[in-house]
């Protein structure tokens, strides 16, 4: 083990402490030394002084400063645990184990203690050496000290000459740092993991604004900072932080209780030292702090001094977490045995290693019980000196019932800390690779049932699980027992963004997400678009796929309409047949006669279009359907047109206008008039096919829950100029009915043609109406019912007629009856003449 640069400032800082390292002999066995065969050595804060103003390093005086119970326990239990091993002929048998305990009462002291560890009585000084490997110490490890602050020097010290230290109380996550501290262990959880069990009962909770308080030390500072940093990145706001001073000076104290009331916080962690968490509750009595939550970290949630503190039950409900609780009688027993030895009796002298020159003893009557805490932490010291027994049974190789007698060297017996594995309590002890412990933490809740309050364990957290689990139903010192709040902002509705108000993330106003909108909870400030085929209703934190609709061959509606389709085209067929068996007759003559049928047949290629309104709309089914239709109602028109021109041409512009008549005769003006008119609607198709045709789309703009399956331009330019010259048709129609109202019955198609044409303007009035209101899957249904009651409208008004004479009153449909009908309408006009 050579010298590594980092160690000569270190013994620099050594020689200033020179002179405290002397030794010399004294006579008198006491509780802070024991010889052996191999000595371990122990720091305990037996003693707590204030902080020191002196600007030299000088050694602080224990003497005169205020006692610590929880010490002298932890003191005991490292005597305790020495005399169980060497009582024990399992554990390194046929060797002795030793100790010399230091009273860290101060800096100085603990720095002392440490000097001590590394010194030799026989020459009191640290040569400056390349190899270290061959050094001998007085002490083979270390067990302590108490706090994170003395930790750090001691492993500082101690890891450059790599000799294993294994403390029992100091938490802080940096000591976890093995290229800093190579020779630190520890048998308490570090603050690390303190920290994530703090934030899990927040979370547990729902608490999201807090204030968080620690003790100006390195304890406190280190674990505000840790908690602060995780609470915040989980989305809890600390709305105050600060830290507490251990000093007779309240001034700051009162100032920060007085802070924490005003920022509205009712949960408030204190991750404090116990000698600090004191003065800071003795502030919060005094400010008359009522109904808060109060979490503590583990150096004082089962501290019972604090929980003697007058009124300190009217502050509210008091979390926190501890090291598990394991209770071995033994210790207390030892304690009393030894209070009652003889030994107890002879202190006031002073040993060569003890600083506090007045060393307290206790009397059966006065002597201190351990507290719950103090009996957890003794069980940390008591499993830190078996990791050391432990790790030199395997050193020495001492399972063959003899151990080897040879010089150990710490370096040594480091190696074997690292592996050792055991079990005591039914609690597996074994270090990982940072040197921490596998053991997690206890749940506790302060319970008064009495003055002095009880530490009820409700919980416990696993490193090895990594998960909370409250097993106890917690009594909240509220007046329903519910649990208390402590959020800037109550949680949104589902559906609700937020709108940040302040600095703090936790303070936020509610404002609902429009639909076709959700709230991600990965982004709980925004209101994010569905997919295009999904949707959202208002206040939604979901969205849900979209519905694919069109009008299904199986709806009952369509099954009624394909019906009455195919009834229609039967119908069509069966007028078109009565119409060529009787084609010579007048009747079918007065009506056009070959013309007829082409009506029909148009007609029956309207009927037809109407099967392409059913099922999934295709690219052949959206092009066909329309322009089919118009082109065939538009050769329907025509030829109604024309005849009604023919009938008046006859009867009116013969005799008026012979020339004109002869010519429309001998140019075949019907034919002509029929083709031209056709042209017209199939040049305005040919243009919207060209221009927009109507193709197969998805709809997503007509309802939010839906997609509608449809062709494009149902309603378009295009289609209602197709409409639109239908209905041109249909005008020139209804002109040349009105202009031959007064003809022979028999001619007269005036009222039926009207009756045709009204039906046809309003199924499609109501087709358009219609649509503009509603575009769902059931409009390809009112498309359908207007094309037939268009149809409908001419097969009653136009052919239903003529059948009825033609079947039911054939007397009528005769060639004198025709004659005698014109001689009357002649003999009319020549009289009115």
């Amino acid at each position: 083990m050579t010298t590594s640069p980092g160690l000569y400032p270190i013994i620099f800082f050594i020689l200033h402490f020179y002179p405290a390292l002397g030794c010399t002999e004294t006579k008198y066995k006491t509780e802070f030394s024991k010889s052996g065969d191999f000595v371990i050595a122990g720091l305990f804060t037996y003693h707590k002084a204030d902080a020191s103003t002196s600007s030299t390093p000088l050694i602080d005086n224990c003497e005169g400063t205020s006692f610590n119970s929880q010490g002298y326990h932890l003191l005991q239990a490292m005597r305790f645990t020495i005399n169980e091993i060497n009582n024990s002929s399992r554990l390194l048998p046929n060797v002795t184990l030793g100790y010399e305990l230091y009273d860290t009462c101060s800096d100085s002291a603990n720095i002392y203690g440490t000097l001590r560890i590394l010194s030799q009585c026989a020459a009191p000084y640290i040569k400056i050496k390349n190899n270290f490997s061959d050094y001998e110490m007085k002490t083979i490890a270390l067990v302590g000290p108490a706090s994170s602050s003395f930790a750090f020097v001691t492993a500082s010290i101690l890891g450059k000459f790599l000799m294993p230290q294994i403390s029992y109380s100091a938490s802080n996550e940096l000591l976890s740092r093995k290229l800093l501290y190579p020779s630190f262990f520890r048998t308490i959880p570090s603050d690390k993991l303190q920290v994530e069990v703090i934030l899990n009962l927040l979370q547990r909770f729902n608490w999201t604004w807090i204030a968080i308080v620690g003790s100006d030390d390195v304890y406190g500072r280190q674990g505000l900072q840790d908690l602060y940093s995780l609470a915040t990145s989980k989305g809890i706001c600390v709305a105050y932080q600060g830290l507490i001073p251990y000093s007779t000076d309240r001034t700051s104290t009162k100032k920060m209780v007085a802070n924490i009331v005003q920022v509205r916080v009712r949960v408030t962690v204190v991750f404090s030292a116990y000698f600090n968490a004191r003065i800071f509750f003795e502030e919060v009595v005094n400010a008359n702090v009522t109904d808060f939550v109060w979490i503590g970290s583990e150096s004082w949630s089962v501290d019972s001094q604090i929980g003697e503190l007058p009124d300190i039950k009217s502050i509210g409900s008091i979390l926190g977490v501890s090291v598990a609780k394991i209770y071995f009688p033994q210790l207390i027993d030892f304690e009393i045995n030894y209070v009652k030895s003889i030994k107890a009796m002879d202190l006031g002298q002073y040993g060569c290693n003890q600083m506090c020159q007045e060393c307290r003893s206790f009397t059966p009557q006065n002597m201190s019980i351990p507290s719950q805490f103090a009996m957890s932490v003794a069980f940390n010291v008591y499993s830190a000196v078996y990791a050391i027994a432990y790790s030199l049974h395997d050193l020495l190789d001492c399972k063959s019932g003899q151990c080897r007698n040879e010089t150990v060297y710490p370096w040594q017996l480091l190696q074997y800390v690292k592996k050792v594995n055991f079990t005591l309590y039914n609690q597996s002890i074994y270090f990982d690779s940072n040197g921490d412990s596998a053991t997690g933490y206890d749940i506790v809740m302060w319970s008064w049932d009495g003055v002095s309050p009880s530490f009820k364990v409700i919980g416990s957290y696993s490193k090895v699980a990594g998960r909370l689990q409250l097993t106890e139903e917690l009594k909240w010192h509220t007046k329903d027992n519910s649990v208390p709040e402590s959020v800037c902002s109550k949680e949104c509705e589902k559906g609700e963004r937020r709108v940040q108000t302040g600095s703090f993330s936790c303070c936020f106003d509610c404002i609902s997400c429009p639909e076709m909108t959700f709230v991600n909870q990965s982004d709980l400030y925004t209101c994010q678009p569905c997919r295009s085929d999904h949707w959202s209703p208002v206040k939604s934190d979901i969205c849900y796929p979209r519905t694919l609709e069109y009008l299904p061959w199986t709806d009952p509606l369509s099954l009624v309409l394909l019906i009455i389709v195919t009834l229609l085209l039967i119908l069509i067929v069966a007028i078109a047949a009565i119409f060529v068996v009787k084609l010579d007759t007048p009747v079918v003559k007065s009506a056009g006669g070959r013309m007829c049928l082409l009506m029909l047949c148009s007609l029956a290629c309207s009927c037809c279009t109407l099967y392409c309104y059913f099922g999934r709309p295709g690219v052949v089914t959206c092009l066909v359907r329309q322009p089919v239709f118009s082109i065939s109602f538009t050769v329907c028109f025509s030829c109604i047109v024309v005849h009604s021109f023919q009938i008046v041409c006859i009867f009116k512009m013969a005799t008026h206008m012979p020339k004109v008549y002869d010519m429309w005769v001998k140019r075949n003006g019907s034919d002509i008039f029929i083709v031209v008119s056709t042209a017209g609607q199939v040049l305005i198709c040919i243009v919207w096919m060209v221009v927009k045709p109507p193709l197969p789309i998805e709809d997503y703009a007509t309802f939010p829950d839906q997609i509608i399956l449809k062709c494009s331009e149902t309603a378009s330019v295009g289609s209602v100029a197709q409409i639109a010259y239908i209905g041109l048709l249909s005008m020139l129609c209804f002109t040349f009915c009105y202009m031959g109202k007064d003809l022979p019955d028999n001619y007269n198609e005036a009222k039926c043609i009207s009756f045709s044409l009204l039906v046809y303007f309003f199924s499609w009035i109501a087709f358009f109406t219609t649509y503009i209101i509603y575009q769902g899957k059931y409009i390809e249904a009112v498309n359908v019912a207007a094309v037939l009651v268009s149809v409908m409208g001419i097969l009653i008004g136009y052919f239903t007629p003529k059948c009825c004479i033609i079947l039911f009153t054939p007397e009528l449909n005769t060639t004198e009856h025709f004659q005698t009908a014109i001689q009357n309408y002649t003999k009319k006009q020549s009289a009115a003449d």
